[in-house]
């Protein structure tokens, strides 16, 4: 609803976030925090670009994608740009044959704010509908860095029963037991 978050809630929002488990404990979280309005809307247009490109992508589907709510970077409180940073290849340490650790320690992070946050009695959305290239030049971040994730936190007026997906009856939640296995895949 755009009304001002506390710094005091946006810094254990953040803290949260540095108390996740990182592989080999490289941290590959960085956070860029959106105070500029300019850049912000500059955000908002390249999500908006990317959403249409979506749109057109999903084919029959396009017009009840571009129904559903999938940002809200000038609504929110805080916009937040979740990244990876450059010379990641310097980790070794748990990533020689699973270089994508440091993708999923940087999601622990994320998954770490939005508890936080639910906590806290706030809101938080992943946008992920940009081109990371763009973003990454509009904020100016260094050869080798990659933006995962833009995040947007703010008060809201309630939370979703069901996630809003499954709520606007685009997709439906798998059944757990679909998704676990014993002893080799797709055995039950």
């Amino acid at each position: 609803n755009g009304q001002p978050l506390e710094e005091t809630t946006l810094g254990r929002i953040l803290a949260a976030a540095h108390l996740a488990p990182s592989v080999g404990l490289m941290q590959p979280w960085r956070f860029i925090r959106i105070k500029n309005y300019d850049i912000k809307h500059s955000i908002h247009l390249l999500v908006d670009k990317e959403r249409k490109f979506t749109a057109q992508a999903l084919g029959e589907r396009e017009q009840d994608f571009l129904k559903l709510k999938v940002e809200g970077i000038l609504q929110c409180s805080e916009v937040i740009v979740a990244a990876l940073p450059d010379k990641r290849d310097e980790h070794i340490f748990g990533r020689r044959t699973l270089p994508e650790m440091d993708l999923a320690s940087l999601s622990c992070a994320i998954q770490n704010m939005w508890l936080a946050a639910r906590a806290e009695g706030v809101g938080m959305g992943w946008v992920s509908l940009f081109e990371p290239e763009d973003l990454k030049q509009l904020l100016e971040m260094p050869q080798g860095s990659h933006p995962v994730a833009i995040l947007c936190i703010g008060h809201v007026d309630g939370f979703y029963e069901k996630p809003m997906l499954v709520m606007e009856k685009w997709s439906e939640k798998f059944d757990l037991n679909e998704l676990v296995f014993e002893n080799f895949w797709g055995k039950s």
